[in-house]
């Protein structure tokens, strides 16, 4: 073989395993690269949406006035969950708060003073009854759903200024009762299930 075809041959050997190194180190770059250099996108952190009934006060209803009754069955007010409905509204200010309360049944204001509820923002919800069954998931009552227990909750639908929003309620009778969960259907049925009387009569 010709002496300068010789030489050649071992200078593009020697390019070649030149290239093949680089290309390994290349290689291997990019993949610690895509493990460890890349910025990595922050832990979206779920909203808290559990309440431990478990851990509200485990008191009888007050006296009153005002009163609320849960199908005339005297209740406290233990806590409220409200959410806005559809995914870019947001919960009213705390200054709106009661108006907010208010809009659920009149009076609910006076009682979420008196029996100084817990109360908790949720996200934005899409449905009542997706809401309903998230309330119930996440708000568990005792036993079996609050039967025979002095706990009970109701969910549903109201409206705020022609504006749809999210309410679960939970409620704590005098002994345990029959009462469990309830989904309010339409906003009108929270006239017919909660009761407010503001004065002693």
């Amino acid at each position: 073989m010709p002496q300068p075809l010789t030489d050649y041959i071992g200078a593009f050997s020697g390019v070649w395993l030149v290239c093949a190194a680089a290309a390994v180190v290349l290689a291997a770059a990019w993949i610690l690269w895509r493990r460890f250099g890349r910025r990595r996108e922050p832990d979206v952190v779920p909203p808290d949406l559990e309440v431990d009934v478990t851990a509200l006060p485990d008191l009888a209803p007050p006296p009153g006035p005002p009163t609320l009754e849960f199908y005339n069955l005297p209740v406290r007010l233990a806590a409220i969950v409200l959410a806005p409905v559809g995914r870019v509204r947001t919960l009213p200010s705390r200054e709106d708060l009661p108006g907010v309360v208010d809009s659920i049944v009149p009076g609910l204001d006076r009682v979420a003073i008196a029996h100084k509820p817990l109360i908790r923002a949720w996200p934005a919800q899409v449905s009542a009854r997706g809401f309903a069954h998230a309330f119930f998931q996440h708000v568990r009552l005792p036993g079996d759903h609050g039967k025979k227990t002095p706990w009970c909750s109701v969910a549903g639908r109201f409206m705020v200024d022609d504006q749809p929003m999210m309410a679960g309620l939970v409620l704590r009778a005098a002994a345990p009762n029959r009462h469990g969960q309830y989904v309010m259907e339409r906003e009108e049925q929270w006239l017919g299930i909660l009761r407010i009387r503001l004065d002693a009569s």
